[in-house]
């Protein structure tokens, strides 16, 4: 459980988690960067949204991807973590049992009704995410799934509008610019 006014330590326990539970996985790119470096991206873009005033969405921003892709459970989450941040974690965390195509829908479905710090994690990983698939892509995606990438990502974010000006600007300027780059030059 956390301690009162250990914002600092909380974080590093949240990062060192994080970072041992996604030991193993990286990225999908063709530079197949460590997956910590996604979640570290994560939450700096979090911390600066919020002025580093918010240290339970920073540390769900860490831990947004662990019920999802590791095997750690709720309830060690909040133990760990507290109730404030296991709620952030599972409100951005996609149910397995639905279908790829489901899960992208309620995705977009689920978005304009997220609490505001779900909403501030949602947006920041779909930046990292946008600027990941940018500049080191899947090897094996074409380029009608990247650009379909590109569109699913713009229709969760424009769910999310009203929430952060600043990670909106960035969501709009790696959505913009990634897809020029995608394009290349011809495109």
């Amino acid at each position: 459980m956390s301690l009162p006014n250990a914002p600092l330590l909380d974080f590093a326990r949240a990062l060192d988690f994080a970072a041992r539970r996604h030991i193993d996985q990286r990225r999908k790119g063709v530079r197949a960067e460590p997956y910590v470096n996604h979640l570290s991206e994560v939450a700096l873009l979090v911390a600066e949204a919020t002025h580093g005033t918010d240290p339970v969405v920073v540390i769900a921003a860490l831990l947004h991807d662990t019920l999802e892709d590791t095997d750690a459970s709720y309830e060690e989450i909040e133990q760990a973590f507290g109730a404030e941040v296991v709620q952030v974690v599972a409100e951005t965390t996609d149910d397995k049992r639905m279908s790829k195509a489901e899960r992208k829908q309620h995705q977009i479905d689920a978005a304009p009704h997220a609490s505001t710090r779900a909403k501030l994690v949602k947006l920041a990983d779909k930046v990292s995410n946008l600027r990941s698939m940018a500049h080191s892509p899947p090897a094996d995606w074409s380029l009608s799934r990247k650009v379909e990438y590109f569109e699913w990502a713009h229709a969760v974010v424009a769910g999310l509008r009203g929430t952060d000006t600043r990670l909106e600007a960035l969501f709009d300027r790696a959505y913009h610019d990634g897809l020029a780059e995608l394009r290349g030059p011809n495109g």
